[in-house]
């Protein structure tokens, strides 16, 4: 590592064989956590390159535990590191794409840079981490989706998650979360933290042929916020939608605050799951379902999408689908 650490010190790249063979000794634990720690900083201080993370996204991807489930399934993940420590929006709007008819293989993990990430709320509410193929797909049989806990299906996220809890700070790893979900979803909606990593991933997804939308709230959200205008980019093109046109009106900062515990999250995601929420709550869960039933090409509009997102939300659709998800654990 003292090779590498000197050689980046030097404000020099990686080649994508490189970044493979470094992340592939990372998944083997051959670097200790302090060198780990620093690894990771460099990139806290410049931008990581496209090579860099093909590199690194390829050797997760080899190393991965996957899981075949239905062809056409939906994630809804952000890269997290946005620092506004939302309630668990894109969570929540699984389970509406789910009681609207969708499959969802929801990818996700601890929080790290947020009081509560996808696993937090998730475990916090009954669910059973687990990577066994056949009790996965009979979620998704049964309930429309499964939950996919990444360190159970990466070993170099595993090995790196004590020094993440301990930086507390956005990584390149948050980068890579939305890159290698084990179920390989063909079709994705994916939160970035800025404009910058929007293009990089666009980049990415340009070269698949899976069905994506990448949204990147302009005042720093890495979700549709509803806080401003977003930016949107899919398979045909970029464009800037107002909170208007994504979920009726605007809300407030201090609307769609996560709390400060694991329980707080917990409580609030419940809430609006059961359609008990506030207004405002609802619009941001139905905004985010809306475009990820949109990624599924369920409707060819929009509008239609964000319809489907209410009915599941208010018929208590979207309820169902998580009691039964429970139940099956």
């Amino acid at each position: 590592m003292k090779k590498i650490l000197n050689y980046l010190f030097e404000h020099k790249t990686f080649s994508r064989e490189n970044a493979k063979e470094i992340l592939t000794n990372i998944s083997k634990g051959v670097y200790n956590e302090s060198e780990l720690a620093a690894f990771m900083t460099v990139f806290l201080m410049r931008s990581i390159t496209i090579e860099e993370l093909l590199g690194f996204r390829d050797a997760l991807l080899e190393l991965c535990v996957p899981v075949k489930l239905e062809d056409n399934v939906l994630d809804i993940v952000g890269t997290g590191g946005d620092g506004k420590n939302t309630f668990n929006i894109s969570t929540l709007s699984c389970f509406l794409v789910a009681g609207a008819g969708g499959k969802v293989a929801k990818h996700g993990n601890y929080g790290v840079s947020s009081i509560s990430g996808a696993s937090n709320v998730m475990e916090n509410l009954g669910y059973k981490f687990k990577n066994d193929e056949g009790k996965l797909k009979q979620e998704m049989a049964e309930a429309g989706i499964c939950f996919l806990h990444a360190p159970l299906f990466h070993p170099a996220l595993k090995n790196v998650a004590p020094v993440r809890r301990q930086l507390g700070v956005r990584t390149f790893f948050n980068m890579l979360g939305p890159l290698v979900n084990p179920a390989f979803a063909q079709h994705q909606l994916i939160g970035v933290y800025s404009l910058e990593m929007a293009r990089i991933y666009n980049y990415l997804f340009q070269q698949t042929d899976k069905r994506y939308a990448i949204v990147h709230s302009l005042d720093g959200y890495d979700e549709i916020s509803l806080t401003g205008d977003t930016r949107i980019i899919t398979n045909k093109g970029e464009q800037d939608w107002t909170p208007e046109a994504l979920g009726k009106r605007k809300v407030h900062a201090e609307d769609i605050f996560g709390g400060n515990t694991t329980e707080d999250a917990a409580r609030i995601f419940l809430k609006v799951l059961k359609g008990e929420g506030s207004w405002a709550q609802h619009s941001v869960v139905m905004a985010n379902a809306a475009m990820g039933l949109y990624c599924l090409e369920k409707y060819p509009t929009y509008d239609e999408c964000f319809q489907a997102a209410v009915e599941s939300l208010e018929s208590g659709a979207a309820y169902k689908v998580f009691q039964k998800l429970i139940s099956l654990q």
